[in-house]
C-alpha cells in the first residue's frame, strides 16, 4: 500500500526492512551458519573420539589410579590416568584439526600443514594442562571437589570415576580452547574465506572490460 505520493506506508517499509534483514542474515552470511555447523559438528567426534580412546586404554592398560611417574623429590606421582588423558588428547587433537582443515574449512593445501596445525596444538596443549589440574583435583580423594568413590565405585562403565573425570574436564576446557582457536588458530582460516567472498563478489559485480583492435587482434589471429 501506497501513500497518496507514491512512497511505502509504514506497514510496508517495516515489512521490508524485516526481509532485508532477513536476508542479510540468512542468505548473505549463509556461508558462517554452515561453518559453523561444521565445526560444531567435528568437536561433537572429538569429544567421542576422546572419550573413546580413554576407554580403551583404561580397559586395556595398567590400573589408571596407579602412579606411572614418581615426580622425583615430591610426594607426588603422575599417574596413568593423567597418561591415558594426554594420549586421548593428541588422538582427538590430531583428528579435530584434521576434520577443521579438510572440510569445515576446507583449507587443505592452501597453507602449509605444520603452519597451521602448531597454533593449534599449542592451544589444546594449553586446555590440555589446565584439564589435567581439574582431572587431579576430581580424582584425589583429599581434593574438596572430588568425585565421590560411593556413587562412582568402578562397578560398571557408567560408574567409572576416571570417565566421569574426563568428560567433565573435557565440558570445562573445551569453551577456552573454542575461543582461542576461532579467534587466533583458524584466523588465517578465516582470511582466505573472506577473501575468496570478496573475490567471487567483485567478479559478479565488475562490468566485463570492452577489449581494444589491438588486444582482439593479438588474441584471434587470422
Amino acid at each position: 500500500m501506497r501513500s497518496e505520493q507514491g512512497t511505502p506506508t509504514g506497514g510496508n517499509a517495516g515489512g521490508g526492512t524485516l526481509a532485508r534483514l532477513r536476508r542479510l542474515i540468512l542468505v548473505r552470511h549463509r556461508h558462517n551458519w554452515r561453518l559453523l555447523l561444521r565445526f560444531g559438528v567435528v568437536g561433537a567426534s572429538g569429544v567421542l573420539v576422546n572419550m573413546g580412546i580413554m576407554v580403551l586404554l583404561t580397559l586395556g592398560g595398567p590400573d589408571a589410579e596407579q602412579a606411572a611417574i614418581p615426580l622425583v623429590g615430591t610426594q607426588f606421582n603422575v599417574r596413568w590416568y593423567h597418561v591415558f588423558s594426554v594420549l586421548a588428547f593428541l588422538v582427538a587433537n590430531l583428528w579435530n584439526f584434521q576434520l577443521n582443515r579438510s572440510w569445515a574449512f576446507g583449507t587443505a593445501g592452501r597453507t602449509p600443514w605444520w603452519r597451521e596445525y602448531w597454533p593449534f596444538l599449542a592451544v589444546g596443549a594449553l586446555g590440555q594442562a589446565i584439564g589435567l589440574a581439574l582431572l587431579t583435583l576430581l580424582m584425589h580423594t583429599d581434593s574438596p571437589i572430588h568425585l565421590s568413590t560411593t556413587l562412582l565405585d568402578d562397578s560398571t562403565l557408567l560408574r567409572t570415576r576416571v570417565y566421569w573425570a574426563q568428560f567433565i574436564m573435557i565440558a570445562v576446557v573445551t569453551p577456552v580452547t573454542f575461543t582461542l582457536n576461532k579467534v587466533w588458530t583458524f584466523h588465517a582460516m578465516r582470511a582466505v574465506h573472506r577473501a575468496e567472498n570478496e573475490a567471487r563478489a567483485e567478479a559478479r559485480t565488475a562490468p566485463e572490460r570492452v577489449r581494444t583492435p589491438r588486444e582482439d587482434a593479438q588474441r584471434d589471429p587470422k
